[in-house]
């Protein structure tokens, strides 16, 4: 859906933010096609070393089109009106800066394209957030454990309930200089997903 929502299509050059390992990256790789070309940027070294592994031992030919980068998104290495579509999957809910990540990313989205932000929802709904905090105290947290990995997880509550709700991060979007912004929450209000549109849009 993330992917869906950003508009990417075939031929079309696309970044992804705070790529991590490059999930969203492959995805959009895959829409965007042969023809495209996918740009992964993150600031972790090692995130993107693992997402070049993964690039170069899977055997799709459209993988051929993405490159990473290592950058930070509050400073984004690209000119001006670079991309047809962005996204970013977990990124906004971990970075300082909010408004200048997404105001960097208004910056190198051509006009009438769009952003696409999906990370965990911090609902307004006393319901979704119980079900969301048992989620992470109950399945989330014991199934990292198992790899070793709990502590990467138990951040998780605290830097929810210091992110956004969805009218904050469409509010913000619009401040960054994008013409319209709207937030849909899915997965039962677990995650949601900001999609934005840089001025020049035509319905």
């Amino acid at each position: 859906m993330a992917i869906s929502w950003s508009g990417a299509k075939k031929g079309d050059n696309v970044l992804d933010v705070c790529c991590g390992t490059g999930d969203l990256a492959f995805l959009l790789s895959e829409k965007v096609g042969p023809t495209g070309k996918v740009v992964g940027l993150d600031f972790s070294k090692q995130q993107l070393l693992i997402a070049s592994s993964r690039q170069h031992s899977q055997s799709k030919t459209c993988y051929e089109n993405i490159k990473w980068i290592e950058g930070n998104a509050i400073d984004l290495p690209f000119p001006e009106s670079s991309f047809d579509a962005v996204t970013i999957g977990y990124g906004l809910g971990n970075v300082v800066d909010r408004l200048k990540v997404l105001e960097e990313v208004c910056r190198v989205l051509k006009p009438g394209s769009k952003v696409s932000a999906l990370d965990f929802n911090k609902s307004t709904n006393p319901f979704s957030t119980s079900f969301q905090e048992w989620m992470i105290d109950y399945v989330v947290v014991p199934a990292a454990d198992i790899y070793g990995l709990a502590n990467e997880y138990r951040y998780l509550k605290r830097s929810i309930n210091e992110f956004l709700t969805g009218k904050e991060l469409e509010r913000l979007a619009l401040n960054a200089g994008f013409c319209s912004a709207k937030h849909f929450e899915t997965g039962g209000g677990l995650m949601g997903n900001l999609v934005a549109v840089r001025y020049g849009y035509i319905p």
